[in-house]
């Protein structure tokens, strides 16, 4: 074991692995913001006083979460590729195994999260007072919890890319902590962020609500399943960041467009 590591540490150092290093650890921090817009707005449902301690805890609990994880998948990676159980009826049938069914629970999660904050966020008469997105504070325990089970799904797939692009333990493992570290510096400029730009928020939740859409339809394509003979497709990572790309930067141009309107309505008054 310890000869088996040592043999890694020494690889690191070579070209092929620091290239390899330098691309996974970039892959890593693309695929961990996802996560880290989640570690925002589910911080945003505990008290104000705990907001920070939260980010910052469920941020370094992602981070030892994914190198766990990437023992686990490791271990038992053909556990979680193997057929569990099969689905054949007249109109739907699939084929289902345990990255399927992650991928799948924390899809629809994600969904039902995403459209819940939305709703909440119609519903209530005064932004400005509100205290939390959600409907009631949570407590830092369960914000904690939710936070580590849709990590689970969030590493999955970046655990089980780290290990299509090499085998090497000790260059996935320093490309989780370089990734971590970078979301640990983040996490509370995004925060600060989403707090001094309220209209953000709505473009978030709708970016956590697109990833919910792209995890369902992955897990669907994972598990071969079908309804009505029409087989689910997964969303191309480069649609998804498009679609995104999109999202912000019309977002971006319609607040500089309602600011010059606003700017047009103060100034309608002086000129009667």
């Amino acid at each position: 074991m310890f000869s088996e590591l040592s043999r890694e540490f020494a690889e690191l150092f070579t070209f092929g692995a620091l290239t390899t290093l330098i691309v996974l650890t970039a892959l890593e921090t693309v695929l961990g913001f996802d996560n880290l817009l989640y570690i925002s707005i589910e911080a945003k449902r505990v008290a104000p006083e705990h907001q920070a301690r939260v980010r910052r805890l469920g941020t370094l609990l992602a981070i030892l979460l994914r190198i766990v994880l990437l023992f686990v998948v490791l271990l038992l990676i053909q556990m979680f590729q193997a057929s569990w159980f099969k689905i054949e009826l007249p109109f739907v049938h699939g084929d289902f195994n345990g990255h399927s069914l992650i991928v799948l629970a924390g899809g629809l999660f994600l969904i039902n999260t995403a459209l819940r904050e939305i709703r909440h966020m119609l519903s209530v008469d005064d932004l400005e007072h509100e205290k939390g997105v959600g409907p009631k504070h949570r407590s830092v325990g369960m914000a904690l919890f939710w936070i580590l089970v849709m990590n689970i799904v969030f590493s999955f797939d970046t655990v089980l890319s780290a290990v299509a692009l090499t085998k090497n333990f000790i260059v996935m493992s320093t490309a989780i902590v370089i990734s971590g570290a970078l979301m640990v510096l983040l996490t509370d400029h995004v925060a600060r962020f989403l707090q001094k730009n309220r209209l953000y928020e709505v473009l978030g939740l709708f970016i956590l609500l697109l990833v919910g859409v792209m995890l369902t339809a992955e897990g669907g394509h994972i598990a071969h399943l079908a309804f009505f003979g029409y087989d689910i497709t997964p969303i191309e990572k480069s649609t998804f960041y498009f679609v995104v790309g999109a999202l912000v930067l019309v977002d971006i141009l319609q607040g500089r467009y309602q600011k010059k309107l606003d700017l047009v309505k103060q100034s309608e008054p002086e000129h009667h």
